[in-house]
């Protein structure tokens, strides 16, 4: 199955969309795809062969899970590859554009569920990332 490639423009500068986006303290204020969800944890080694591990919680405890990686390739400021556990390759990349930094993922979709549910989330993620990183 192909990747699937989400994209959006932060309206900041790549050094602070990369620390945002990276950084633990950063990572629990935004990674999750609906107010109904939190992030309570993130462990974050970012260099090849280190691992991240972001811990996601359903607000009312019925449902959490691991969000965990390690990472291929981390090129500071423009490019982060890994894969998951299962195989599943992710990458990143953060360039400067006029208006702040564009950042495309693109990343092999799951078998679980439908393609559009998976780009959707996603998409909520990054959206929750934009609008933190725009607004602190």
């Amino acid at each position: 199955m192909e990747q699937i490639t989400i994209e959006t423009t932060v309206n900041a500068p790549v050094e602070k969309v990369w620390d945002y986006f990276n950084q633990p303290e950063h990572i629990t204020q935004w990674n999750f795809a609906h107010e109904s969800w939190f992030c309570p944890s993130s462990e974050n080694d970012l260099r090849v062969g280190g691992k991240f591990n972001n811990r996601m919680e359903a607000r009312d405890g019925s449902f959490g899970f691991n969000f965990e990686g390690t990472y291929d390739e981390v090129v500071p400021q423009q490019l982060i590859r890994y894969h998951m556990p299962d195989g599943r390759k992710v990458s990143t990349t953060f360039e400067a554009v006029e208006d702040g930094t564009k950042i495309t993922t693109a990343f092999d979709p799951e078998a679980e569920n439908p393609v559009e549910m998976q780009k959707d989330g996603w998409n909520a993620i990054l959206g929750s990332f934009s609008q933190y990183t725009e607004t602190h």
